[in-house]
């Protein structure tokens, strides 16, 4: 039994003033893993008290020494990788070999690119006939998600560090041991007292109290738009930043021009179901021609049905949806698009042979989606795939476009023609053809997506308030 109760606060691990317990649940085989302590207000209290007297000393440390402290964190974070890799696994069910790759490995890129863009950022510079000044915002509060844990939580402390701030994170209950993880890679770092806290527990109590607290300058969420929202509120009463990632339902549209349809339809089939469709940037409409609309949809299928799904401790492709709730939520929204009418041609609501315990899903597709149905409008954040045909380029367009989200979206065709259908979409990222994020590019949405941008110099931005000095 993996018990990890105690909170990291100002350097130190110590008790919640709770003695309730989370269960923490491997969703591979429904069984406990141990528990973690439900904070409270207090919790929230005392860690951003350590915090805000941290920030007193850190918003005045060097570019210098910031720097030095995110190379530090880079070392013993490659020293624990096996760590991270491991409990990525067990907690939220990733496969290893995604674990490995992707999972665990964000956290190091993320931390570069911050670095990276600290080491030629100028905080103070003259423009115009006064001094500009870039200063750090001052507490930073953090709610992360689970499905992707450390690729949320590096991106925003390593900004928030790199930026001179202080920060308290609550990291999801699902995948809490991320988060523990991490604080014990930042004490051996050097990171100071203070500077860095954890607190678990619930988002209508720890979150809630989080994004209340007056001394908390700044919240950056992510997660879904309805519990964004409920930050935002919770925050407008102290005027704070409040910088959100939240829900997408991103289009992929293949043009006529598409070199390789099948290649296109295979590698955007495949995104969709990466990381069992838990993300928010997942391309889970793929918008065709009625040109190439029946070999989408064979090679959609094919693409399906050779996904292996099972144990993340094994050599399958997918592994378990990460906790019951999600499980469920994507079931019935499976259901809800063949009582709509969609065209069931693969996956569905049975689960992989041989596995009766875990969250298991398989990959599944809808064919003769329409824009207006469920399933197209809303995230399902599994892996379940809707194709839908277009008549006209203009049209695939305005689908792409008919969307309450923004938060990514994706093209595939001849690359210049791809390009200037990408600059018509109304999201925050647009990938061609398939191309990997690019370095330091800013991540976040436009609409019901959120706000602001992580990354790179965009994510360092997120955490600095502007000065002008003004002198004769």
């Amino acid at each position: 039994m993996k018990d990890k109760l105690k909170f990291y606060i100002n350097g130190s691990w110590v008790d919640s003033e709770s003695t309730e317990k989370i269960e923490v649940i491997n969703p591979a085989n429904e069984e406990l893993i141990g528990h973690v302590s439900a904070g409270t207000k207090g919790d929230i209290d005392k860690a951003v008290n350590a915090a805000s007297q941290a920030f007193l000393t850190f918003q005045h440390t060097s570019k210098e020494e910031r720097i030095e402290l995110l190379n530090n964190i880079i070392s013993e974070y490659e020293n624990r990788y096996d760590d991270f890799v491991q409990t990525i696994t067990e907690e939220m069910g990733a496969p290893l070999w995604l674990s490995e790759k992707a999972q665990a490995s964000t956290g190091i890129k993320n931390i570069h690119e911050t670095l990276d863009a600290l080491k030629d950022y100028q905080f103070e510079k003259p423009e115009g006939d006064y001094i500009l000044i870039k200063e750090p915002i001052g507490v930073v509060g953090m709610i992360t998600p689970w499905n992707w844990p450390m690729n949320q939580i590096t991106t925003k402390v390593s900004a928030a560090l790199a930026a001179g701030c202080t920060m308290v994170l609550k990291p999801s209950e699902i995948s809490p041991y991320c988060a523990m993880l991490l604080a014990e890679v930042f004490d051996k770092a050097g990171v100071p007292d203070g500077v860095f806290n954890v607190v678990n527990g619930y988002g209508p109590t720890v979150g809630a109290a989080l994004s209340e607290h007056p001394d908390v300058a700044m919240m950056s969420f992510t997660g879904s738009t309805r519990a964004g929202i409920a930050v935002a509120q919770a925050s407008a009463v102290s005027v704070k930043r409040v910088h959100q990632e939240l829900g997408g339902k991103s289009s992929n549209i293949i043009l006529d021009d598409v070199a390789d349809i099948e290649k296109s339809v295979k590698g955007g089939a495949g995104h969709c179901f990466l990381n069992s469709g838990q993300s928010c940037n997942a391309p889970t409409k793929m918008l065709v021609s009625a040109k190439n609309y029946d070999k989408a949809v064979e090679v959609a299928v094919q693409t399906a049905n050779s996904t292996t799904v099972g144990d993340p401790q094994g050599e399958f492709r997918m592994g378990p949806i990460a906790n019951k709730a999600q499980y469920e939520k994507i079931l019935r929204m499976i259901e809800i698009g063949i009582e709509e009418g969609a065209s069931l041609v693969a996956g569905g609501v049975e689960k992989p042979e041989g596995y009766e315990k875990g969250y298991y899903v398989k990959p599944t597709v809808f064919a003769d989606v329409t824009n207006d149905m469920t399933i197209a409008k809303e995230e399902i954040f599994g892996p379940v795939l809707s194709i839908i045909k277009y008549d006209s380029e203009d049209e695939a367009i305005e689908i792409a476009n008919d969307t309450e989200y923004g938060l990514a979206g994706y093209v595939q065709g001849e690359p210049e023609h791809a390009k200037a259908v990408a600059r018509k979409i109304r999201a925050g990222q647009v990938i061609i053809n398939g191309g990997a994020r690019g370095t330091g590019a800013p991540f976040g949405g436009y609409k019901s997506s959120g706000n602001g941008r992580e990354h790179g110099i965009h994510g360092l931005e997120e955490c600095l308030e502007t000065k002008a000095v003004i002198a004769p």
